[in-house]
């Protein structure tokens, strides 16, 4: 798989446009969107189609197009002002040979970035491994099964269903780590108020 975008790339804006009632988007919207994500827009792409293609979102035509307008400004990701499924966005890195994103995951790229508290940054980490759980489909070479042999046996659990776990295990260990600030957060408020209230009786004592 390659390798996300961690702010700063050379990026290709593609603008898709499809027929109602599919919503409308705003080339300019997306734009600003990709520029507080901190990447350089080198080069625009509009396509226009009924209804996205099954394999490659926009056709295998305007695909090569994009790989084209990626090889000629040396970019280095490409955004999507739709969402993408996750074989849709397997089968465009593969044809175009740079990272693809889709709307959804730049919107998560700069909530990470700007995510400022413990708190806010759990549950940015949770989405994005939500969202990269879906994003984890059959077909790459490495997740041809394990073969069995002396020494080598075992469950024969494929790389997809160990990272899938993986994944599994860090939302259940973010979702925990969120539960306890919250808690935090809750037993911090009581005390606070119990002090409160105590200075208030104390000061309604003194008085007397």
């Amino acid at each position: 798989m390659l390798d996300r975008p961690r702010g700063g790339e050379r990026a290709v804006l593609v603008n898709v446009t499809l027929a109602p009632p599919a919503p409308a988007c705003d080339p300019e919207e997306f734009a600003e969107l990709a520029a507080s994500a901190g990447v350089d827009c080198v080069a625009t792409m509009a396509a226009r189609r009924d209804r996205p293609d099954p394999k490659l979102f926009v056709g295998s035509g305007k695909a090569e197009e994009l790989k084209a307008l990626i090889a000629e400004h040396d970019a280095e990701v490409v955004l999507f002002d739709r969402a993408l499924s996750p074989a849709q966005e397997r089968n465009l890195e593969r044809a175009v040979c740079c990272c693809v994103l889709d709307r959804t995951g730049l919107i998560l790229d700069i909530f990470a970035q700007r995510a400022r508290s413990f708190e806010g940054q759990l549950q940015v980490e949770m989405a994005q491994l939500r969202h990269l759980s879906t994003r984890l489909v059959r077909g790459w070479t490495h997740l041809e099964r394990q073969r069995g042999g002396i020494g080598l046996r075992g469950p024969g659990e494929t790389q997809l269903e160990t990272d899938r776990r993986l994944i599994g295990v860090r939302i259940k260990q973010l979702q925990e780590r969120l539960e306890k600030v919250r808690r935090q957060r809750q037993q911090g408020g009581r005390a606070r108020r119990r002090h409160a209230l105590d200075h208030r009786v104390g000061g309604v004592y003194q008085r007397r």
